[in-house]
């Protein structure tokens, strides 16, 4: 074998031993040390005690023989563990048993716990809620506060849920406890919100948001929230009072603007200064309250209203303390006033802001009633003005101007209603406010002028009288007409103007009638009556006569501007002087015309009537217009 094995290795090369698979299995195996591989010791073992003898045909079946004892000892072990598995069962079945009715009692326990968690979550205050409604020693607030408050009435409101079921001890009970909490907690809250409104006294109070929801909360107790906001309005009047006395005195920071004070020699611009301070300040109050309320939502239309009363009270409460300086600023004004059209122009002043500030208190309020009555005492000192003045016409009656013109003492008052009616035209009241004085304040200076006027011409004669008295009324009118609601006076002193004119146009026919001599004829025939016999037969009223005074007229026909009235020439009003000059031309052709139809007539035996009158009615009042 060496040889064959030196002769192969000489003819090809020999194979080396680390690459050939079977001297690998070949070195494992004798590098194999069995004794020390126990497994390998026990599988040996084993396989003795079956594999006896090494043939072909038992190494063959090894594998199978292995693989079917192995199966037959797992069926044993099958059938050896089931019957232990039934004794087990036999003797866990009690145990099972019972270990399910413990877990369904701990199931049913566990709910029950929750539950129990569940109701002491929803109708108990957790340590920390208690102590934040108890507070601490500083007495401060925080906003926590609110949310364990809230959640105190959330449980009360609850409580009303578990008296309608099995559950009404404990639902009383929780009840008790909440309601022990609201109360010492509302108290507390007054406590803190009534300190800190007595710290709200300075011009520009700082409403912190705390305060607002502090006096949402207190909604809830009526009582609580009214000594709330009257502690508030306390602090605010001493601010406004304060204030007010500085704006007067002191002027504003920095002197800016100056002291209200320094304009006392101005009663207009003083009064209006103090009226628009107060304006604004019960302004600025409402806005302060409106802000510390800006949170408060009432949830019955009842409470709202009581509410929305509460506010106007603290309102009114808040602006009464200035009510005694302001009125004894404005009563020494008024009674040191003597100017009627100065007092007026307060009167409306005062008006204007009553109405004013009325839109932002009650009606009752203590600021309003101090208005009212200075106003009314204003609008009295102004009607004694207008009286005081009345009652010095009348008492010292000037005689008319050789003019027959309107006196000086006529002019003055209709210039000092022109400046009452300048002034009450250009007031912002509004006009119902406006129209309501304006018939009194006419009847107190027109009436008046109208006596007056009517005394001083009592001594003229009725022409003078009528001149005299038409010139005056036109200055009335020529004032009256530039204002609104003056139409009802203008219309009666129209009517005294038109009586007045009627005098004129009555006079003026009857002078020229008797400057050309026809005033006796004209008086004979209107008086003639048929029966008496003949006009011509009358005296004075021959048929020479007649034409001699017929020439004459003719002349005025002829120049009709030659026989005026002097007074007509005075009159100030040239429409009034052509109404006179035009109907008593009228006049003149309608007695023209009975005249010339008497002097025509067969029955007055006037012999060559066509000579003494020549015109015919028609003519005459052709050439008179």
């Amino acid at each position: 074998m060496s040889t064959n094995m030196a002769d192969r290795s000489g003819s090809e090369p020999a194979v080396q031993p680390q690459n050939n698979p079977l001297s690998k299995k070949l070195a494992k195996i004798l590098d194999t040390r069995l004794d020390n591989d126990k497994e390998m010791l026990e599988a040996l073992k084993a396989l003795s005690t079956f594999f006896t003898d090494n043939n072909l045909r038992t190494r063959r079946n090894l594998r199978s023989d292995i693989e079917r004892r192995s199966l037959v000892i797992n069926e044993d072990f099958v059938e050896s563990f089931q019957k232990v598995n039934e004794q087990a069962k036999e003797q866990t079945h009690d145990l099972i048993n019972q270990t399910t009715q413990l877990q369904t009692e701990s199931q049913v326990l566990t709910m029950k716990s929750q539950v129990a968690d569940a109701f002491l979550s929803k109708f108990q205050l957790s340590p920390d809620e208690i102590n934040v409604l108890r507070g601490n020693r500083n007495g401060s607030l925080h906003k926590e506060f609110f949310v364990a408050l809230e959640r105190v009435k959330r449980i009360h409101n609850d409580c009303k849920i578990l008296l309608r079921t099995n559950h009404q001890t404990a639902g009383l009970e929780i009840m008790e406890s909440m309601a022990l909490h609201q109360e010492s907690s509302y108290e507390r809250l007054y406590r803190w919100a009534q300190n800190e409104c007595r710290a709200l006294s300075g011009d520009s109070p700082d409403i912190s948001s705390l305060l607002c929801q502090s006096m949402e909360a207190l909604q809830d107790r009526p009582v609580l929230f009214r000594y709330t906001l009257d502690e508030f309005g306390t602090a605010r009047r001493t601010a406004v009072v304060r204030g007010f006395i500085d704006a007067l005195t002191r002027g504003g920071p920095g002197g800016t603007p100056r002291p209200i004070e320094l304009h006392s020699h101005d009663p207009l611009r003083y009064t209006g200064d103090i009226l628009a301070w107060l304006h604004q300040a019960a302004a600025s109050e409402k806005e302060h309250l409106q802000t510390l309320l800006r949170s408060c939502t009432s949830l019955e239309e009842l409470l709202m209203k009581a509410t929305g009363e509460m506010v106007q009270d603290v309102l009114g409460h808040i602006t009464e303390g200035i009510c005694r300086p302001f009125k004894v600023r404005v009563e020494q004004v008024l009674i040191s006033e003597s100017e009627a059209v100065t007092l007026y122009k307060l009167t409306n002043l005062l008006k204007f802001y009553f109405q004013t500030i009325g839109q932002i208190l009650s009606s009752d309020a203590s600021l309003l009633t101090t208005l009212m009555e200075m106003e009314t005492l204003s609008l009295k000192m102004f009607f004694n003005s207008l009286n005081c003045h009345a009652s010095k016409l009348v008492e010292k009656v000037e005689l008319p101007p050789a003019d027959l013109s309107s006196p000086p003492s006529l002019l003055e008052t209709l210039q000092l209603l022109q400046d009452v009616l300048a002034s009450h035209d250009s007031s912002v009241v509004p006009l119902d406010a406006r129209k309501q004085d304006f018939q009194q304040i006419l009847a107190s200076l027109i009436d008046p002028l109208l006596q007056m006027c009517s005394v001083s011409a009592s001594k003229l004669n009725t022409i003078d009288m009528a001149t005299y008295m038409i010139n005056c009324i036109y200055s009335m009118q020529t004032t009256l007409a530039l204002y609104e609601y003056t139409d009802q006076r203008l219309e009666m002193l129209q009517a005294q103007v038109e009586a007045h004119i009627d005098t004129l146009i009555s006079e003026q026919a009857s002078f020229v009638l008797n400057r050309a001599g026809l005033g006796q004829i004209y008086n004979t025939i209107q008086s003639h009556q048929p029966k008496h016999g003949s006009l011509s037969v009358k005296t004075g009223m021959d048929g020479i006569s007649i034409k001699s005074a017929m020439n004459r007229f003719d002349s005025y026909l002829a120049s009709p501007d030659t026989l005026v009235m002097p007074q007509c020439t005075l009159l100030l009003s040239s429409s009034i002087r052509d109404k006179v000059r035009r109907e008593s031309a009228e006049l003149l052709s309608s007695a023209y015309g009975q005249m010339h139809a008497a002097i025509t007539s067969r029955d007055n035996d006037y012999r060559d009537a066509a000579t003494i009158v020549p015109r015919t009615p028609e003519q005459v009042k052709s050439l008179l217009s």
